[in-house]
């Protein structure tokens, strides 16, 4: 396999940074696994226990934190790189799509992933998130019941997170992974359209051994990276959740959530009759299903210059999110 050279080639390092970081978060997994204990009356003392008394355990907790943060962000870089290269042409579509679905298999790994310390601020972010889709009409009950196992969040919820995280998601994920992986084998890596039509990436290197040296260089920086953040900001444990206490002031999800929670918090009750966060949740699912679906979408004519509303339509979703999270941030109480 070769890899072209141009001045976007920085960008087709990403990808294998954001499965470097997928393969971590499964080894520190399966290491936090030893210890932990899936039920509401032991969660928050095994990950105490590990912490606290095992050797390294608080480390690796830490770096299993930290590393989901930087995966999903990671992912999202990702993902509007392919967008701005316009990476997902013809014959890349397919690839695009296993790419869409392992962004939201990030997204719900790492949901599915706060609560499992059974802390204060999980506990109660989980039932603000799981009330969500509760909203929706006719099947919402059903799906925040499949989410919660019950009517609200406890302990079953926290098994039934737990069977999510470590075994159906990692399944749809490595699936996914296998398919995205084998499809950028096959069609190799995308030039963009304006280098293409100015004759450039005529040079290319090796996959091995030039390019993954490189990568490899790039993977061992984020593990430096993880380990001085794992170092010198821990993960903290919190207080052990009481789902009969009041919910704490500043109850937030994690950030890669707070532009969609900030925006169902700034829409009116009612607009035009519907209520407001029905109407906003309707709209992200359909930019989801938009997003999915952009390689059919974005397809100029035969002979005609790639239409440039998608590239626009990218920058103002990169403001947007991270606008709304700042704002998430600025107007939420600090505990």
């Amino acid at each position: 396999k070769e890899v072209p050279i141009h001045k976007y080639s920085f960008w087709y390092y990403i990808g294998g940074m954001a499965l470097f970081l997928f393969l971590l978060q499964v080894a520190t997994g399966i290491l936090l696994l030893i210890y932990y204990r899936p039920s509401a009356e032991g969660a928050f003392e095994s990950v105490q226990f590990l912490m606290s008394d095992v050797r390294f355990g608080w480390l690796i907790r830490s770096i299993h934190s930290w590393g989901a943060n930087l995966m999903i962000f990671m992912a999202f870089v990702h993902l509007f790189s392919v967008m701005l290269l316009k990476a997902y042409r013809k014959p890349r579509e397919l690839t695009w799509m296993t790419g869409v679905g392992l962004l939201f298999a990030a997204l719900f790994l790492g949901f599915t992933g706060y609560l499992l310390p059974w802390n204060t601020l999980a506990f109660f972010a989980t039932r603000v998130g799981t009330e969500i889709p509760g909203v929706m009409p006719v099947v919402g009950p059903f799906i925040r019941t499949i989410l919660r196992g019950g009517d609200d969040v406890s302990g079953a919820t926290l098994t039934r997170f737990f069977a999510f995280h470590v075994s159906l998601l990692p399944a749809v994920a490595f699936g996914l992974l296998g398919v995205h992986v084998l499809l950028v084998q096959k069609h190799g890596m995308s030039v963009p359209p304006g280098v293409e039509a100015a004759g450039g990436a005529k040079r290319s290197i090796k996959f091995v051994p030039a390019f993954l040296m490189r990568d490899l260089v790039g993977w061992l920086g984020a593990l430096a990276i993880l380990a001085a953040m794992a170092a010198f900001v821990p993960a903290e444990l919190g207080t052990k959740a009481d789902p009969f206490a009041a919910a704490p002031a500043g109850i937030r999800p994690e950030w890669y959530f707070m532009f969609m929670f900030q925006t169902l918090k700034l829409l009116p009750a009612e607009i035009l009759g519907i209520e407001g966060e029905l109407l906003g949740i309707s709209a992200f699912g359909l930019v989801g299903v938009i997003l999915f679906f952009i390689p059919f979408l974005d397809r100029p004519k035969p002979g005609a210059k790639p239409s440039k509303l998608w590239s626009y339509l990218t920058y103002g979703a990169m403001a947007y999110i991270v606008l709304l999270t700042w704002w998430g941030y600025a107007a939420s109480p600090t505990n």
